[in-house]
């Protein structure tokens, strides 16, 4: 009986496997995002009720301001490259939060927050855009949705999202929030770098068929570096890749980038 399981279970992650646009990667996908979607919808207006939205400040306007036009021009590119399905999944909402920490997040579905904290080191709207591509990428590669596929593997075996809520609830939300970027990393931490990698390489793509100039993603970064100023990182980089090396495969992917830029 157990071989059996383990064949099933084995054959199961093999079906549930789905790629991200662009970098072809394949990744578990046993989470539907029809399951995902209300539990993110709840998540997020839970932020906006607990932190003070100044999304009709000067800054949040040029944050809404970004974030539609790529929103747009990334749901453009997804249905001329035969990922309409994709494109239909996301209902976009941006808002701005006051608050100090240096971070910005986009769950699945393109609900996407900045902190005030993070819109200094920006400086501009093409640095919201470096910001902006990057948090956008995590959401079109489905990375919550695998994220929680492969927690769900790991602390219950194969199964559904509802069976993992029925034996145990509250080891289900920490699984979420980790997913979603909210919440202690359950020992996902590589994991999650090589997310961030593939949200860097995507993000530089997005930024520039958005017409915001890629080569300032590498000068941003570098400004992030900075901010630390020899202390802990900003939470923005907690979990990314070491900034040197980011900001090398940023430079390497910097030809590809600009193929799709049309404002130089």
């Amino acid at each position: 009986m157990k071989k059996l399981a383990l064949i099933f279970g084995i054959g199961l992650i093999f079906y549930a496997c789905a790629k991200v646009p662009l970098t072809g990667r394949s990744q578990l996908a046993l989470v539907s995002n029809e399951e995902i979607q209300p539990l993110v919808d709840d998540q997020y207006d839970q932020v906006l009720k607990e932190n003070k939205v100044v999304t009709a400040t000067a800054d949040g306007q040029k944050v809404l301001k970004v974030g539609k036009r790529m929103a747009s021009a990334v749901e453009s590119y997804l249905r001329e490259s035969g990922y309409s399905e994709i494109a239909d999944d996301f209902s976009w909402e941006f808002n701005l939060l006051e608050s100090e920490q240096v971070n910005a997040w986009c769950m699945p579905g393109g609900k996407v927050a900045f902190y005030t904290g993070i819109m200094p080191v920006t400086q501009t709207e093409t640095g919201i855009a470096v910001v902006m591509g990057h948090e956008i990428a995590h959401a079109v590669a489905a990375h919550s949705r695998e994220r929680m596929s492969n927690g769900l593997v790991a602390n219950f075996g194969v199964g559904l999202l509802s069976s993992a809520i029925g034996q145990n609830p509250s080891l289900t939300q920490a699984i979420f929030l980790q997913s979603v970027g909210i919440g202690s990393e359950l020992g996902m931490l590589s994991f999650s770098r090589k997310h961030e990698t593939e949200a860097d390489q995507l993000g530089l793509t997005f930024m520039a068929i958005a017409g915001y100039d890629p080569r300032e993603a590498p000068i941003f970064w570098e400004r992030m570096q900075a901010q630390s100023n020899g202390q802990a990182p900003p939470e923005f980089l907690s979990t990314h890749p070491d900034p040197k090396n980011r900001i090398k495969k940023l430079n390497d992917w910097m030809p590809d980038a600009l193929k799709y830029y049309k404002g130089q």
